[in-house]
């Protein structure tokens, strides 16, 4: 779903740390904050993961969401994963989140796979989802209610499916008035071209720059963006 909010060109992929840091925090420490807005604020246990998709943000390939999670029993600590028509089953043990000196544990993210059905005889669907979450957020977390099934008041989720990954497509970043989102830049693509003509209308810009190009400059800038060999 595009978002009005962004220009086109812009895609948002931040790396795991980032969004424990700039996004999970301030979540449970600045719940008001523009940053945060742009990942939607939604109850995910109670949709199917394929009507996720449309109740996103933004997001073609994979779509971010915060959600509460509740107790599977009430003197437990067990998440209750029933979602929909079916329920999230995870997958390994859960993978710390380093910060980017490699010396602090900032964070904890999941695997998780979507299954149809009960268990223990649910289909297993395409449909995956990491989950992360703060290591620990009793700071911050809201007041309890006696005998409340709420286990956490925010997790951050990213959800995808496995037959429709991100696109591969290469990119660069430029500085722009969004460069404040973290997690935000601008992409770009060349396509493969298969004549000099193809060439000059891809490096052509603009109206004024339609004058020869030259041979010798359009090979330099074929060979700094294909990686194509030198003469």
């Amino acid at each position: 779903m595009p978002n009005p909010n962004l220009p086109p060109g812009f895609r948002f992929h931040p790396t795991d740390e980032e969004l424990i840091i700039h996004y999970m925090k301030r979540k449970v420490s600045q719940p008001s904050s523009p940053l945060v807005s742009i990942i939607a604020d939604i109850d995910l246990y109670k949709f199917n993961p394929w009507e996720l998709p449309a109740k996103a943000k933004f997001g073609d390939n994979e779509w971010f969401f915060f959600t509460p999670r509740d107790r599977k029993y009430p003197n437990g600590a067990r998440p209750n994963r029933t979602a929909g028509c079916g329920y999230w089953k995870a997958t390994g043990t859960d993978k710390p989140i380093l910060n980017s000196g490699g010396l602090q544990c900032i964070g904890v993210k999941k695997a998780l796979v979507f299954y149809e059905g009960r268990p223990p005889k649910g289909l297993k669907t395409d449909w995956v989802m990491h989950e992360y979450r703060l290591l620990d957020d009793s700071s911050h977390s809201l007041p309890r209610l006696r005998g409340s099934m709420r286990l956490d008041d925010w997790v951050l989720c990213r959800v995808r499916e496995k037959n429709n990954p991100p696109q591969q497509i290469q990119e660069y970043s430029e500085e722009s008035s969004f460069s404040s989102i973290t997690g935000l830049s601008f992409t770009s693509r060349v396509n493969s071209i298969d004549s000099v003509n193809e060439v000059k209308a891809a490096y052509v810009e603009s109206p004024r720059d339609s004058a020869e190009v030259d041979q010798q400059q359009l090979h330099s800038f074929l060979t700094s963006r294909e990686g194509l060999p030198s003469p």
